[in-house]
């Protein structure tokens, strides 16, 4: 039987023109390809089109359009809002595509529209090879680049977005553009940031930088040392290297080898120092650090692939996550930071996180949409836990963090860290002029805005 709202024949002209697979909510595996990351969202989408080329994406979009079938766009799926798919409409699946092809010459990296980051470090690593991905390995390129590229290298090499050297992209009339500085620049320059809001990546090509050592310091303290630790942190990473990254990290303690039993699931606070060399440079950077006492840690080199392992969370837990975007970090905010560790639910896979900014993040901004990235710190309560009933006081914590950091935040935020928050979140993250910019590139890729399953900017002529 034809799924809802596209007719038998429309189903089975896809199916003859598709080299990938057509499934519908009568086949087998549907559920298992419509499960997202996110636990708490559940969508029945009528068609999910699991694509292997951009030929397959082009169909599937006409497909979609001419039956008047809302589009998802989905890459690694890894989005906390859940937009990767779409209750009774057309999933455009790009899993299927992600190859990932370095040149080592070139120092670049094409990569298909469904790669996660762990495809793309595995394929770089050989060749000594890096450039800045998210904090997790599940993470899409796409979407993660698309939407700015926030990672522990990005103090180094910059964030994901000043990589990007450019994107095939399958517009919403089924057509085929390359974007990049040559090509389209001004939806190059609306990628950088604007997400899925102007088509279907179907291919990135991102340059790489030399990494031939990497490290890490991760200490671990009872939550009653906060007082001493957390400036402690603030005031090392202020002056830190561009090479040294990290976060300071409430979080459940894990039962990892390095981590005492009597500590697992109980609050703890991390501070992780990251470092783009040798660990005998991240021990000189984080020396303050390594002064106090701690109740574990791990200390050693590192390959960075595996790094990017390290904070994976499963799928199908329940996600809420949110950010705010920092001026300073003053010893008021570092107090207020301090209190909200003691709400955030544990035992789960929550976690409390201050991440240093500066760097290459402030100093190589350029002319990109994303005024965020000039700030010194960035607070993200992450929350992540497996109770239903836990639901309410995950979000009321996480929404808690936010309005609390508020007096320390500037309107700005990386919305690749956050749900949906409002179109007025959406258009401050941007500034108003550059917003306006984007809603006309918009307008001229997507003027009916078919690709409005995101952190959507609405098409507005010049």
């Amino acid at each position: 039987m034809a799924p809802r709202h596209l007719s038998e024949a429309a189903l089975a002209d896809l199916r003859r023109q598709f080299a990938g697979t057509v499934i519908t909510p009568d086949d087998q595996g549907y559920d298992e390809a419509r499960a997202l990351y996110n636990g708490m969202i559940d969508r029945r989408p009528a068609v999910i089109a699991q694509c292997d080329g951009t030929a397959d994406v082009a169909a599937a979009v006409r497909t979609a359009r001419e039956a008047d079938l809302p589009i998802a766009v989905r890459g690694g799926g890894h989005g906390v809002a859940g937009t990767a798919s779409v209750d009774d409409g057309l999933v455009v699946d790009l899993r299927p595509m992600r190859g990932v092809r370095v040149d080592p010459d070139a120092r670049t990296a094409r990569i298909g529209g469904g790669a996660t980051i762990g495809d793309l470090d595995r394929a770089t690593q050989p060749h000594g090879l890096a450039t800045t991905g998210g904090r997790a390995s599940t993470t899409g390129v796409g979407g993660f680049t698309l939407g700015g590229g926030s990672g522990w290298l990005e103090r180094k090499f910059g964030i994901a977005g000043d990589n990007l050297a450019a994107v095939e992209v399958v517009t919403a009339d089924g057509r085929t553009v390359l974007a990049s500085p040559e090509h389209e620049p001004e939806l190059f320059w609306a990628l950088h940031g604007g997400g899925g809001n102007f088509g279907v990546a179907t291919e990135i090509t991102l340059r790489l930088h030399p990494l031939p050592a990497f490290s890490m310091v991760l200490l671990l303290f009872l939550p009653e040392r906060s007082d001493e630790v957390l400036p402690i942190y603030r005031d090392v990473m202020d002056t830190a290297p561009d090479e040294a990254g990290g976060a300071l990290i409430y979080l459940t303690g894990p039962p990892a080898p390095f981590v005492p039993e009597h500590l697992v699931g109980r609050l703890l606070c991390g501070v992780l120092v990251t470092y783009a060399g040798p660990l005998a440079e991240a021990r000189q950077v984080a020396a303050p650090l390594l002064a106090l006492e701690r109740a574990a840690e791990l200390i050693t080199d590192i390959p960075y692939a595996d790094l990017q392992c390290m904070l994976d969370d499963p799928p199908a837990l329940r996600n809420y996550w949110s950010a705010e975007y920092l001026t300073a970090l003053p010893d008021d905010a570092l107090r207020v930071f301090r209190s909200l560790a003691d709400t955030m639910p544990v035992p789960t896979n929550s976690q409390h996180i201050v991440f240093p900014m500066g760097g290459a993040v402030a100093r190589e901004a350029g002319d990109w949409p994303m005024p965020w990235r000039s700030s010194p710190w960035a607070v993200h309560p992450f929350g992540v836990w497996e109770d239903p009933a836990d639901d309410d006081r995950a979000r009321d914590w996480v929404r808690d963090v936010r309005a609390a950091m508020r007096p320390w935040a500037r309107d700005s935020v990386y919305l690749n860290f956050i749900g949906f928050e409002g179109e007025e979140r959406v258009v401050a993250s941007f500034g108003e002029a550059n917003y306006r910019r984007l809603a006309q590139v918009k307008a001229r890729f997507d003027p009916d805005n078919v690709f409005r399953l995101n952190h959507n900017i609405r098409p507005a002529a010049a």
